[in-house]
């Protein structure tokens, strides 16, 4: 049997590409024997989804040699990538983990026979309606309903409403026969990461984690702290662990949207909002600075708000104000646009046919990351009013069509709309002749000194 099957490490692999399916039985004993003799000490870990959660989490967990840790994602891309020790997200943390760690990937789910934790680090989009999608979540938890055994804890990350864990995840899990909280463990702790934060990563941010038992919820908080170096919050119950992701970002969401009205308001009252935030913020108590823009975007506060949204009306409360200040925080981009159409007037220039650079593609600075960015929003209405759009983004390679020498030559009108270090550095605005601020981060005087009209979001222009 030697000659016809090879093993390395805790793999078996077929030498002919016809096999039974007796011989599909003996590979997959011989991989557990395997792992069960040369790898007792270690527990398996397989962390679904090799994106911007999924991959710093599996890399922080590989530090500790404890774990064998395997990264499952169907995009052969990103497997590739972290196979080659290169990250598939923008991450300069993990950028560096990759280089010293080992992280068994594959598009294979048959990497989660014998995992000791699955955890699950897919998206939770909206569809074009603003209705929570879960068909990741499902599909996801399909697939290890082939692979659950008794003793495994499997732990949601991805951002939910409150009772997706014990009403989607949970009945699929059960269909096994296998009962959720007695013979494998459930739990919830949702993923805290902030792309480009050279101070907060997923070694150093407090995490919440909630779990349909006590004893598996204890379990799987000691499983983390053995990863990172932050509080692990034990709370009460599944919902309460789902719920609290959901309100950090309706809570970051309504303050946004408070100071974007704000905005609109000052610019027609001639005040500049940003002095008075400043003002504001020196009270050493029960205030919290957050600054107006040109929309807000990533794959949290755009979104998340909808799922509670929708979820609290199916339990007959309607959230009112989550769902104004997703309607005012919604209408930034076209704010924007109607600043730069008012200020080309004032310059005697069409909107229509005119050169209008755009200057950054992605939702937050010195990132690629271009999901529910305000951005592509922006772009999409210039070319609705006839513009010719010029965009350029240092960080959104193959995605822009400009350099910034070319906005800056031929384009009558610039949007900044992320404010990347790159657009910061610029002197010589050569042919512009009005710049709307997204971002209000350019040097406002420098520029009105070179007779540009110049307008930011709530600067009382």
């Amino acid at each position: 049997m030697g000659g016809r099957y090879k093993c390395y490490g805790c793999f078996s692999l077929f030498n002919h590409s016809r096999v039974t399916t007796i011989e599909k039985f003996i590979n997959t004993f011989l991989a557990l024997y395997y792992m069960k003799i040369f790898k007792k000490n270690t527990k398996k870990v397989v962390v679904i989804g090799m994106g911007y959660v999924g991959f710093p989490l599996a890399c922080s967990i590989a530090k500790n040699k404890n774990y064998e840790v395997c990264g499952y994602d169907i995009d052969e891309s990103k497997i590739n990538k972290v196979k080659n020790k290169i990250s598939p997200v923008e991450d300069e943390q993990a950028e560096k983990d990759i280089k010293k760690v080992k992280i068994n990937a594959t598009t294979n789910p048959d990497i989660m026979i014998g995992a000791k934790y699955i955890i699950i680090c897919v998206p939770t989009p909206v569809d074009k309606n603003k209705n929570p999608d879960l068909t990741p979540i499902i599909k996801t938890t399909e697939t290890i309903l082939r692979y659950l055994e008794k003793g495994q804890s499997i732990i949601l990350e991805s951002t939910v409403n409150p009772g997706v864990s014990e009403e989607n995840v949970l009945p699929i899990l059960e269909k096994t026969g296998l009962v959720g909280g007695k013979d494998f463990e459930l739990s919830h702790c949702p993923e805290r990461i902030n792309p480009g934060d050279k101070k907060w990563n997923v070694y150093n941010i407090p995490r919440n984690i909630g779990s349909l038992t006590i004893e598996g919820n204890k379990r799987v908080a000691d499983f983390y702290r053995s990863f990172i170096n932050a509080e692990i919050n034990e709370v009460s119950s599944l919902k309460a662990a789902e719920s609290t992701k959901i309100i950090e970002n309706a809570f970051r969401d309504i303050n946004i949207a408070f100071v974007n009205e704000l905005a609109q308001s000052f610019d027609k009252m001639g005040i500049n909002l940003d002095e008075v935030i400043k003002g504001a913020s020196n009270k050493p108590y029960a205030f919290m600075p957050h600054y107006p823009g040109c929309g807000v975007g990533g794959h949290c506060i755009p979104v998340d708000p909808y799922y509670l949204i929708q979820r609290a009306k199916k339990s007959g409360f309607d959230h009112k104000l989550l769902k104004i200040a997703r309607k005012v925080n919604t209408n930034m981009p076209r704010y924007t646009v109607m600043k730069l159409v008012s200020a080309l007037k004032e310059k005697g220039i069409n909107i229509c046919g005119a050169n209008i650079g755009l200057l950054g593609l992605s939702y937050k600075a010195n990132i690629g990351d271009m999901r529910e960015s305000p951005a592509l929003e922006i772009r999409e209405l210039l070319k609705k009013l006839g513009a010719n759009i010029l965009s350029c983004d240092p960080h959104c390679n193959g995605n822009a069509d400009a350099k910034i020498n070319d906005i800056l030559e031929h384009c009558v009108g610039v949007v900044l709309a992320t404010d990347h270090d790159h657009f910061l550095e610029i002197d010589d605005w050569k042919s512009v002749e009005v710049i709307i601020d997204g971002r209000n981060c350019l040097n406002k005087d420098k520029i009105l000194n070179s007779n540009i009209v110049y307008q930011g979001i709530g600067l009382g222009a």
